[in-house]
């Protein structure tokens, strides 16, 4: 479900609880709508998350790390001057809505104190966080938005904080059996759950549904004494408050699919995880799909540029193979410059063509040779003999220019691919900075957009065996991957075509179930993955060496054997992973 007003509620329940009367030491922004505030509460540090992406916007406590741009942005620092040692008031949910007050006592410049409040929206793409003084005007937020972007509501430095426009819906907390009564007799015929969540602010349609199932009798869809149905509603509602056991739902793929409160009898229990603290569901729910979105929208513009070179490529290897079989004419005109010169004295000046013996047939007979008439014999053979070098020069400049095309090609769609195997920030930048070197992406000069990111990891795996297996995750990963492994570690690679190196870390026997789920994965990870029987080649890393100069994850290796695997994302998915 959503970050709505029935999920605020009890996240700043949650919040309040654990934050109030804390200390804020530390505030960084590692996304440009995303800031962390570390806040010294309970004997303990604890971390607060405020997101205004469009996509993923939410708050909760967290434990997770986050990569820093080398220079903070201005909201960061002008929170750091407004609101470092100020202490936490209280976390308010405002009107049952996906709105989140933070109430400050910050000290001010002059040694006073200054009240301050963070505001966080949870708006979908109107989602923003802003920063107000005591007066409540807007000293900063993650989104400017002026006139020409929303006529109805600015938000601005400088400008009084004005709330969204308010729903004609009903605020939960003074909810009455009367009101709702008559909201929902107004919805007509509309199906429950619909007509409960346009009724009642902030609760969305999976929450309506979830209420609608606690409210309604086994096999009711509608209910048949609204009077008494209104007045379960209320009570819920009322209830609400007390309710504990946050769940994540997860998918069969393993994927989180839902977050909840409490436990949904709407959703499928036996799907359902809990967790201890509703921070932790949340923070299992979002993580990782904040993380992929992220990435998806930093390496669009990477993967725009790929595509385009690829396809520059394809289009100059068209026309490389045009010139090469126009070039193949070239023994045609060798063959037509020698006959002539071999029958000058037989021919005469103004013939437009002559027909002459062909001994270079097999069979015989005579080749007909087109003629310029202004020529005399002679220059005509020599005019043959140039068209015979040209093509030859001709085919000598294509013949090399297509292997330099197809090489750029392979490395581009091995760059492609990389792409598509980051799973985090790391992995994406070395990448960058690959194509940077490369000459196919200008360098970065923001810092403001600069991370000092840790070094990428490969995926790691455990074999049936319970062996490790690694897997480079882009080119400059493989090289690493494969220069630092042992001697006697087993090598792996998908033959002839683009993809991961895999190390299968031992240096003894390696069982067979082992050996087949590396060259699985190796065949996973590569350019075979949607083919069947995709060579795979396996060699000790000894047996592996890289030629200088060569191109990042480009090798060379002898004593190899070859498998032939047909990779199965079911397969692939029931080996452990232990690292991704």
């Amino acid at each position: 479900m959503p970050m709505d007003g029935l999920m605020m509620g009890f996240v700043a329940r949650e919040l309040n609880e654990a934050l109030s009367g804390g200390r804020i030491d530390r505030i960084t922004q590692p996304e440009r709508d995303t800031v962390i505030m570390v806040v010294r509460a309970g004997n303990e540090n604890r971390s607060l998350l405020l997101c205004a992406s469009a996509n993923n916007a939410r708050c909760h406590l967290t434990g997770s790390r986050f990569a820093n741009p080398l220079e903070p942005p201005a909201l960061c620092m002008l929170m750091r001057k407004q609101l470092l040692g100020g202490r936490i008031l209280h976390v308010r949910q405002v009107g049952g809505d996906r709105i989140l007050y933070i109430d400050m006592d910050t000290i001010g410049e002059m040694g006073d104190h200054e009240p301050r409040r963070l505001v966080l929206e949870v708006m979908g793409r109107h989602s923003n966080l802003m920063l107000l003084n005591g007066e409540g005007r807007i000293l900063e937020s993650a989104h400017h938005v002026n006139a020409e972007m929303s006529r109805v509501r600015q938000v601005q430095p400088g400008l009084t904080y004005v709330p969204p426009p308010e729903q004609n819906r009903l605020d939960p907390e003074t909810l009455t059996e009367e009101a709702l009564k008559e909201r929902l007799e107004e919805a007509g015929e509309q199906p429950f759950e619909k007509a409960l969540s346009g009724a009642i602010r902030g609760l969305s349609l999976a929450s309506a549904r979830e209420i609608a199932v606690r409210v309604l009798s086994p096999g009711e869809k509608k209910p048949e004494d609204l009077q008494a149905c209104c007045r379960r509603v209320c009570e819920l509602m009322k209830r609400l408050p007390e309710m504990t056991g946050p769940r994540v739902e997860y998918a069969e793929n393993g994927e989180a699919s839902e977050v909840y409160p409490f436990p949904y009898l709407s959703g499928n229990p036996e799907k359902q995880k809990e967790y201890p603290t509703l921070s932790r569901a949340l923070e299992a729910y979002y993580g990782t799909r904040d993380q992929q979105d992220r990435l998806r929208q930093k390496s669009a513009s990477m993967v725009r540029l790929l595509k385009t070179q690829i396809e520059r490529c394809e289009k100059k290897l068209a026309l490389q193979e045009e010139e090469l079989a126009g070039a193949a004419r070239m023994e045609e005109y060798r063959i037509m410059g020698e006959i002539l010169n071999a029958n000058l004295y037989t021919l005469t000046k103004g013939a437009e063509e002559v027909s002459l013996p062909n001994w270079y047939a097999p069979e015989g007979g005579n080749l007909t040779i087109p003629l310029d008439p202004r020529l005399t014999p002679s220059q005509n053979a020599q005019k043959y003999f140039k068209k015979y070098q040209k093509a030859r020069s001709a085919r000598q400049v294509a013949s090399e220019q297509k292997e330099k095309t197809l090489q750029e090609t392979e490395y581009l769609e091995g760059m492609l691919m990389d792409v598509g195997k980051c799973t985090g920030e790391s992995e994406l930048e070395e990448i960058r900075a690959e194509l940077v070197r490369t000459g196919y992406m200008k360098r970065n000069t923001n810092r403001r957009q600069q991370r000092n990111l840790p070094q990428s990891r490969p995926y790691r795996y455990l074999s049936a065996d319970g062996m490790e297996i690694l897997v480079g995750k882009n080119a400059i990963q493989n090289d690493r991957l494969t220069m630092e492994a042992a001697g006697d570690a087993m090598w792996l690679h998908a033959k002839d075509m683009p993809g991961s190196h895999v190390i299968i870390r031992t240096e003894g026997e390696i069982p067979r179930e082992t050996l087949k789920q590396a060259a699985l994965l190796a065949a996973w990870y590569s350019k075979g993955q949607r083919s069947s029987l995709v060579p795979v080649d396996y060699t000790r890393r000894k047996y592996v060496r890289k030629p200088s100069g060569a191109a990042p994850g480009k090798v060379i290796y002898t004593h190899q054997k070859t498998a032939y695997m047909t990779p199965d994302e079911k397969e692939i998915r029931a080996i452990q992973l232990v690292e991704g």
